[in-house]
């Protein structure tokens, strides 16, 4: 595969999903990019936006398996990941796998679960792997964990601490529809389930391959500089307690370098690392407490940072998709 047949196969995806979910062009390429790169999604929203319908409609579109996991708070570890079972008809002990043993699983409402639980899904997204009573099972590619959880309800939760956020590759926010979109919405699923007849555009294999060569893409010196400054703005803010760690600024390159592709080039520009910046950085972020919880607030200290770092001026060229 070249890289040139990478932007048509995620246009088609994009096709497909559009049929089900109603605008939201720029959350649906920030799906993408996450999926090309082969990282982990944080879908946070206020419940009936539809956080759930895109996760299970990408997985429609794209040949893999599909799991989905109901978070509460007596769900166990062993509930995700499998059991050792000991059958004593053959005084064997056999190994029975959990549901997160799949391509696309969806972690509903993932805040709803025990930081016990929570951890242990640490390995899988981080390692690709689960250990179970001392044995390792690779997980198959792709895996891709895409996690819900609602931010304004704290009753019965459990809130993700910075290091299992630090996982998530990108955290999005779907938001409201507007006026003309509410509209369609409810035209679209009068009668059925638009989700009901997608099928599979793409192939696991080509997905594969696709997330193995996109990193060809071409990055300039004046890319790998701007990330670094991105950083190091982050780092001595004066309402930002715990900056961009070194883990991020290279998930905000993948993430650049996705983008790009999609986008149809084979190299990278500054816009490319500019508009994905927000939903890779600010989740890997402590602001102070005088922040707080308004998001506005991290908002505007993010675009704030954008605008006060230099962009590379040069030109940036390459050979166009």
């Amino acid at each position: 595969m070249e890289l040139t047949e990478i932007k048509p196969m995620m246009e088609q995806v994009k096709r497909q999903i559009n049929q089900v979910i109603v605008g939201k062009e720029q959350v649906i390429d920030q799906l993408l990019v996450a999926l090309l790169a082969s990282r982990h999604v944080l879908l946070e929203d206020v419940p009936g936006t539809g956080k759930t319908l895109l996760a299970k409609t990408l997985a429609t579109v794209i040949d893999c398996q599909f799991n989905r996991i109901q978070f509460t708070p007596d769900l166990l570890p062993s509930d995700v990941m499998g059991v050792t079972i000991f059958h004593q008809h053959n005084s064997q002990f056999e190994f029975q796998k959990g549901p997160i043993f799949t391509h696309i699983l969806l972690a509903d409402e993932i805040n709803r679960a025990t930081p016990r639980t929570q951890s242990s899904l640490l390995e899988s997204m981080e390692e690709r792997q689960v250990t179970i009573d001392g044995d390792t099972y690779r997980l198959e590619a792709p895996f891709l964990v895409i996690a819900t959880q609602n931010p304004i309800e704290n009753q019965g939760t459990f809130p993700l601490p910075e290091a299992q956020l630090d996982r998530f590759f990108i955290k999005i926010k779907l938001g409201y529809p507007d006026k003309e979109e509410g509209k369609e919405i409810l035209q679209r699923f009068r009668k059925e389930q638009p989700l009901e007849t997608l099928g599979s555009v793409i192939s696991r294999e080509a997905l594969v391959e696709a997330q193995q060569i996109f990193t060809n893409v071409e990055v300039d010196q004046s890319i790998f500089q701007y990330i670094v400054d991105l950083a190091e703005e982050t780092r001595r803010h004066e309402d930002i307690v715990i900056g961009l760690s070194p883990r991020g600024t290279q998930a905000l390159l993948r993430a650049a370098q996705a983008l790009a592709v999609i986008k149809g080039r084979t190299y990278v520009i500054p816009d490319d690392v500019k508009m994905i910046a927000p939903v890779v950085i600010l989740h890997r972020l402590v602001f102070s407490p005088m922040i707080g919880r308004s998001a506005d607030g991290e908002t505007t200290i993010m675009e704030n940072i954008l605008t006060k770092t230099e962009v590379p001026t040069e030109d940036i060229k390459g050979d166009q998709v």
